[in-house]
């Protein structure tokens, strides 16, 4: 069974995760339950293109979960790998800019949680930095679309870039705070 630290980050798990016909827009039917010691938590529902019934069913972890848009505390994913985390910031991140290059500040806000969202996703990718060392290690990532990041890109998973990554991200966020208020 799948282990989540947090809604956020199962609910980004079965985005990542599409249906067989491609389609990841399902209608999540949510409810937690007890198995043993472990709350589980069930989401169902059915794909909004083929019909096809989707089940996802996670072992929350035992630590209380951050607030969202964090995904997890300090320790990394076990379901999701650094490189799709940075698929996620990275995609995200050139969206909101572009949108925020073309709407005026006084509709900054509007663009707040996707660029909350993205820097909460570059925070997780140096997590699977073990200790010691200067970057993420080629054995983190275990998805198709991790991998072939990881491959096109390797130094994007250094530290130094990671944090430079999250500077400029959480920079962002500051500038939206600054001039454009909800």
């Amino acid at each position: 069974m799948l282990t989540a630290r947090s809604s956020s980050e199962a609910h980004l798990y079965m985005d990542l995760h599409a249906c067989e016909c491609g389609s990841g827009d399902f209608e999540r039917r949510h409810r937690l339950e007890q198995h043993g010691d472990d709350i589980v938590a069930v989401y169902e529902g059915v794909c909004r293109q083929c019909g096809t019934t989707r089940r996802f069913t996670f072992r929350m972890a035992e630590e209380n979960p951050p607030p969202p848009p964090a995904f997890g505390g300090p320790e990394p994913s076990k379901i999701i790998d650094p490189g799709e985390f940075a698929d996620v910031a990275f995609r995200i991140s050139e969206s909101a800019g572009v949108e925020l290059l073309n709407t005026p500040e006084s509709e900054h806000h509007k663009l707040r949680n996707p660029v909350a969202y993205a820097v909460a996703a570059f925070e997780e990718i140096p997590k699977f930095i073990p200790p010691g060392e200067d970057a993420v290690p080629a054995a983190a990532f275990t998805s198709e679309a991790g991998k072939a990041r990881y491959e096109r890109e390797p130094r994007k998973f250094e530290r130094k870039i990671l944090e430079m990554n999250i500077k400029r991200a959480r920079a962002v966020l500051a500038g939206i705070d600054e001039v454009s208020a909800p």
